[in-house]
């Protein structure tokens, strides 16, 4: 089955066309600054050389009819005809408490993820868009919808609520919900699978860092806690969010640097984290040349970032109540091997063994803990996008 797995940004389009049963990545590619000055599509050819095209696209469903017209391209194409896509699957990011799983694309659906909208304005509303520009293009083509959320939806009260007014989370939904639930489920389960592993009899840490950030706890299979919370803003530092914070701090500032709501969400959202505390950049590897240089704010910034994601480790062991894998991914977990070594080397306490020499790959699967270890620790490169085909192939085969 050739599936579409988009995923629709308020300003940007990535997509793969995946071929479900033999799990071949046909072709993919992304839209940037539709809606602007100077949008492109930038792909991948089938002999592997990458083009470049510029071309106004003023909306979403511009940008998708841009995506499936080379898709069909004589030249640069991989399909003869839209009839070729036997489904669509999107990422969308935020379910609430609505979804809990995969789900087939309806008119309900529909309301039901813009009714998680408050929760979620940047994202949701550009999920929704770009299904409705393949519903108008395509539509005789069943779509799906995979939840960032769903993962997370077994999280136990304990570990989702917040010490608020209760009626704050019965009237508005305010709780822990956590996001990058479709990497989380690819990598735990995956890492199993690579190391000959009981997925269901496993207690696992999964590390998806990058200029995103997340820790979740699995525990036979299902999550228990995670670091992210009703927004992404919660949790670790990353590339430019906060991360943890006391609340109070915010008020504070709040008033001092006379913010209003939206003043405060762009300090939080786009300001803060490593591009923040260093002044510098929020791409880690510019981080890394920095320390190198020996630059005093890049160095904070890293003991930082690395620091907390030490602390997390340290609380989802002792949630999980030991832990038997744990798995680095994203794009820091899967290729900066400096900060693996680092928090590897302060896991001795667990039983942890480190293997330097495994640790030199990137962007590969590899076991980097010593065969003496305690704890297996892996590098496991995060699928997204083969997952959401996977949910989005089982659910229209059922049709």
């Amino acid at each position: 089955m050739k599936i579409l797995v988009l995923n629709c940004g308020s300003s940007s389009v990535k997509y793969k066309l995946i071929e479900s049963d033999s799990k071949d990545v046909l072709a993919e590619g992304g839209v940037e600054k539709i809606g602007l000055p100077g949008s492109f599509l930038k792909f991948k050819c089938p002999d592997g050389s990458k083009e470049t095209i510029v071309v106004d696209m003023p909306d979403a469903k511009e940008a998708v009819r841009q995506v499936l017209k080379v898709l069909t391209d004589e030249k640069h194409g991989v399909i003869k005809s839209y009839d070729e896509i036997q489904a669509v699957g999107h990422r969308v990011v935020h379910g609430m408490e609505k979804f809990n799983k995969s789900v087939l694309i309806t008119p309900e659906v529909i309301e039901k993820v813009k009714e998680c909208y408050p929760v979620a304005p940047l994202h949701n509303p550009a999920n929704i868009t770009g299904i409705e520009a393949v519903t108008d293009i395509l539509p005789d083509v069943p779509q799906v919808a995979v939840f960032d959320t769903a993962f997370h939806q077994t999280m136990p009260a304990k570990a989702y609520m917040y010490a608020l007014p209760y009626e704050d989370y019965e009237k508005y939904g305010v709780r822990r919900y956590g996001f990058h639930g479709t990497s989380h489920r690819y990598v735990s389960r995956r890492a199993c699978d690579f190391l000959g592993l009981p997925y269901e009899k496993e207690r696992i840490i999964t590390c998806h860092i990058g200029n995103g950030a997340s820790i979740t706890a699995i525990k036979d299979g299902i999550s228990v806690d995670t670091s992210m919370g009703l927004t992404p803003t919660e949790g670790l530092m990353m590339g430019t969010r906060v991360g943890d914070v006391d609340p109070g701090a915010l008020v504070y500032l709040m008033k001092r640097l006379n913010l209003d709501a939206d003043g405060l969400m762009d300090l939080i959202n786009k300001k803060s984290g490593v591009a923040g505390v260093s002044g510098l950049s929020s791409d880690m590897r510019d981080i890394e040349n920095a320390v190198a240089n020996g630059d005093p704010m890049a160095t904070l910034a890293l003991d930082m970032y690395e620091y907390r994601i030490l602390k997390y480790i340290g609380a989802y062991t002792a949630v999980l109540g030991g832990v038997d894998v744990i798995v680095f991914t994203g794009g820091v977990g899967e290729n900066q091997t400096g900060t693996r070594e680092k928090i590897c080397r302060q896991l001795e306490y667990l039983g942890v063994t480190f293997d330097a020499e495994a640790n030199k790959t990137r962007g590969k699967e590899v076991v980097i803990s010593g065969p003496d270890s305690k704890v297996k620790i892996v590098v496991i490169p995060t699928d997204e996008e083969m997952m959401i085909a996977r949910d989005t192939a089982e659910i229209v085969a059922a049709l």
